[in-house]
């Protein structure tokens, strides 16, 4: 008897990407060609079963029960026996690269490999629609509420925009295929639900107008092709001016980055990695540079510089 296996890679995403809080993401994939980004193995078996390995893999919480790919499966399978589908007999394995609380999109890497492996591995019962829901619900019980700017990018890739409707949950948009993101990890762990217990609960209506300008400028700006115009309204004026006392040598950064040319500078979701968008290889190196020597905290810090990866999740062998 053939034992089935169906292997996921779901890579690493920023979410807001400054200018979008909540409804902006973007899939990262590292020009030297490393998989930032988790994968999940599901394989035929008699009885259910998590392994876990991976750099960060010492990080999660203890306990079978306690880890967020259990919670998909166990998801997975109500949602089969809804649809009166034959529930899946499997074992799961869990490679863990993204560290946690990092502003990588980790949790979702993650839900979004785990969700994509399961859905595969059961012949493509849920739609994308359907899985980004799943995946939506799985990510709210970590961060406090439900979002999809991690997990829609690094499931279907690229630069993409939440819709706030059940179909689409969310749709690609175009960018510049000329832009590096220079993506650098302090080291230290920021919590999205604290992260977010610091924004206000209400906004002044000068910051809601800017954020619907900034946010329809810079849509109509990547259609018309007006780098330029996109980039200037790459600002954060919802969350950064909150958050940024969590991130060390924030402002350091910001003024380095800019320093070297950089298009844009910001908080890659809930933080503490930082991304700075260049238009020249040279220029992405020297930010890469002093955010290495100068923003990272400890030895779980790095640094890439990436292009949007426009794959999304994909299967490995």
């Amino acid at each position: 008897m053939t034992v089935k296996t169906t292997k996921a890679f779901a890579p690493a995403s920023i979410g807001n990407v400054s200018l979008g809080f909540d409804l902006l993401g973007a899939a990262l994939q590292p020009i030297d060609g490393t998989q930032l980004g988790d994968w999940v193995e599901v394989t035929d078996a008699d009885e259910f079963s998590l392994s876990v390995d991976g750099i960060f893999a010492d990080r999660l919480p203890a306990g079978t029960e306690n880890n967020i790919v259990t919670k998909c499966y166990t998801f997975f399978q109500n949602k089969l026996t809804s649809i009166a589908k034959t529930p899946l007999k499997i074992k799961v394995h869990l490679h863990k690269a993204l560290p946690i609380g990092s502003g990588l999109g980790s949790s979702a890497s993650s839900i979004v490999a785990a969700f994509y492996a399961l859905n595969e591995h059961a012949g493509k019962p849920f739609s994308e629609d359907a899985l980004l829901v799943m995946m939506g619900e799985l990510e709210g019980q970590i961060s406090g509420s439900v979002h999809y700017d991690n997990v829609a990018p690094s499931y279907i890739g690229g630069l993409v925009l939440m819709t706030g409707e059940a179909s689409p949950v969310a749709v690609k948009l175009p960018c510049f295929d000329n832009w590096y993101w220079v993506v650098c990890y302090s080291g230290i762990t920021v919590s999205t639900a604290a992260a977010r217990r610091l924004l206000p609960k209400q906004y002044a209506l000068s910051e809601t107008l800017d954020f619907g300008r900034q946010l329809s400028v810079f849509v109509h700006s990547l259609y018309t092709l007006n780098e330029t115009l996109a980039a200037k309204m790459m600002t954060d004026v919802i969350a950064e001016q909150h958050r940024k006392v969590l991130l060390p040598r924030f402002d350091d950064a910001r003024s380095a980055c800019m320093a070297s040319n950089a298009l844009a500078f910001g908080i890659s979701g809930s933080g503490p990695t930082v991304f700075a968008v260049a238009r020249d290889l040279d220029e992405a190196k020297t930010m890469q540079a002093w955010l290495e020597k100068e923003y990272i905290q400890n030895s779980d810090g790095f640094s890439h510089i990436c292009q949007l990866g426009d794959k999304g999740t994909t299967l490995i062998s």
